[in-house]
């Protein structure tokens, strides 16, 4: 038999692999990752690129009006110039988390470039409120062999999400606030088997900044969760952050 149908068909499946595992949020090739909530009544809200000195203010206020805790994923250049930012974020009780110092995608680096990025933004973190991040998430979600494990010696889990709507792309409002709606659909559902500590639930990929540079315009996010946030209270879910996403009540 020609070797070239035996060598082919193993190259593609490792690929396809290797593609699975870098990409695919729920993936756990690579190291473990958390990707959902521990229950369908919690919802972990969090947002990727801050802070962001034109958005992030509003947003936080916005949260505060639905009492909703939220889990922030910081640029670790951007927390040097607006620590006090991260300051306030981290004192209306929102978690912190780091997304590298310079958002790079992680797919393509050595370890050393992957160790130099997260640990500058743990850094950053650490200099601005006292104690480094227990979080880590990747830019643009992407893994290779040894992103994670990195992350783990540094002290970070990793955390992916359940949905990414694309809040970061040129569209309205009206375009974002549909592409939210599988969380209530997922709780209508859940309500409706009755399940209410059976299942899991959502981990929100939001932006309340760019990687681009400072004061980037979100402002079709905060018009979304203003529509969603009371609608998905009223539904009967907990906004929480990561922590408490994957933490087990109390008996």
């Amino acid at each position: 038999m020609n070797s070239l149908f035996i060598v082919v068909p193993g190259a593609l499946a490792a690929m396809g692999a290797i593609a699975y595992g870098a990409v695919y949020p729920r993936s756990q090739i690579f190291g473990r990752a958390i990707w959902r909530t521990n229950s369908p009544r919690k919802l972990a809200l969090t947002f990727d690129d801050g802070p962001n000195p034109a958005i992030t203010p509003k947003l936080l206020d916005v949260l505060d009006r639905y009492n909703a805790k939220a889990t922030f994923f910081l640029i670790g250049r951007f927390v040097r110039e607006c620590p006090d930012l991260v300051k306030e974020t981290a004192a209306r009780g929102h978690s912190v988390g780091n997304h590298t110092e310079s958002h790079p995608n992680l797919f393509w680096c050595s370890p050393t470039q992957v160790t130099i990025e997260l640990r500058l933004c743990q850094d950053a973190i650490r200099n601005a409120l006292g104690s480094p991040p227990k979080w880590f998430r990747p830019p643009y979600g992407m893994r290779n062999p040894w992103v994670i494990p990195i992350a783990r010696e540094l002290g970070c889990r990793a955390a992916m999400w359940t949905l990414l709507p694309g809040d970061w792309r040129e569209k309205p409002a009206e375009w974002l606030i549909p592409r939210l709606q599988p969380i209530a659909d997922r709780m209508v559902k859940s309500s409706k088997r009755d399940s209410d500590s059976r299942g899991w639930g959502d981990v929100l990929c939001l932006h309340d900044g760019s990687h681009r540079g400072l004061n980037g315009d979100r402002t079709r996010t905060l018009a979304a969760l203003e529509h969603w946030l009371p609608r998905w209270r009223d539904l009967g879910l907990e906004f929480v952050t990561i922590d408490e996403a994957v933490r087990t009540p109390a008996l």
